[in-house]
């Protein structure tokens, strides 16, 4: 008797990489309308719903009229957790060592992230420090610490970050100016682009960058590689770049050709 083979069609494989990325959309800003995943992917709304149908079947969503929200997002919210706190060991590290970087008394711009967020938690060795955030969790996080001063952007709330963007976050940091932002990313793309799962941030993130003397990118050897479809552009305005050891090496390289210092946790 024969074996049966199984096997996946190009077709099959441009879907599963379609509910891939509708899924990560998703785990990105809490919710998406049927419309507007169609106008992003160029597909029509039934191929759209069935996708989402997919992705409710295997557990990962909740559809509703018009489109899906993430089904874990009611309890992340309640417990203040983060939809991506992967890799925790390794931001830690990071954190860690971006700590290093800060002094007392200075302005800091911390984004929305996992990894930023670790860095906000060890904080309380430093003084007299003025944070600006559009990240809830993080703005608990140090609201309390004595000495501190706390500036929380406006703007939409985006649960699985626990932080807000849009307009109205980005409008916040016109005229701003800090001594250092630190940046979070989705992923560093083959071609050296920071990208995200979303649209929503970047001009949020592009007013931070403005808005500060010297960026330093937090990145952990996972997210090298990685590529999602919004993309801020390729990396050059990134002073320094903190991550891990486990960063593979030729990547660095072209990194720090563009001027960026790489500083190893």
């Amino acid at each position: 008797m024969k074996e049966k083979r199984t096997t996946i069609t190009n077709k099959e494989l441009l879907a599963n990489d379609r509910r891939r990325k509708i899924l990560e959309l998703i785990q990105e800003d809490g919710s998406a309308k049927v419309k507007d995943l169609s106008r992003i992917f160029e597909v029509t709304e039934p191929t759209i719903r069935q996708d989402l149908e997919k992705l409710e079947t295997d557990g990962h969503i909740i559809r509703e009229h018009g489109g899906a929200y993430l089904r874990s997002i009611s309890q992340q919210v309640k417990n203040l957790s983060l939809q991506h706190n992967e890799h925790l060991p390794m931001k830690q590290d990071i954190a860690a060592k971006a700590l290093e970087y800060i002094d007392d008394c200075e302005t800091l711009i911390l984004d929305s992230g996992s990894t930023v967020s670790a860095l906000a938690e060890i904080l309380g060795s430093k003084s007299n420090l003025t944070i600006i955030t559009n990240a809830l969790n993080i703005a608990l996080a140090v609201g309390t610490k004595p000495g501190y001063q706390l500036m929380v952007t406006g703007g939409e709330f985006k649960p699985p970050t626990l932080s807000l963007t849009g307009e109205k976050a980005a409008i916040f940091f016109k005229n701003i100016y800090v001594n250092k932002l630190f940046l979070a990313t989705g992923g560093i793309s083959n071609k050296l682009e920071l990208t995200y799962p979303g649209f929503s941030d970047l001009e949020v993130k592009r007013s931070m960058i403005h808005a500060a003397e010297e960026t330093y990118l937090l990145a952990d050897s996972s997210k090298f590689g990685k590529t999602s479809f919004a993309s801020l552009g390729i990396m050059d305005f990134a002073d320094y770049l903190i991550t891990n050891k486990d960063a593979p090496a030729e990547m660095c390289r072209r990194i720090e050709s563009l001027g960026t210092k790489i500083i190893y946790a």
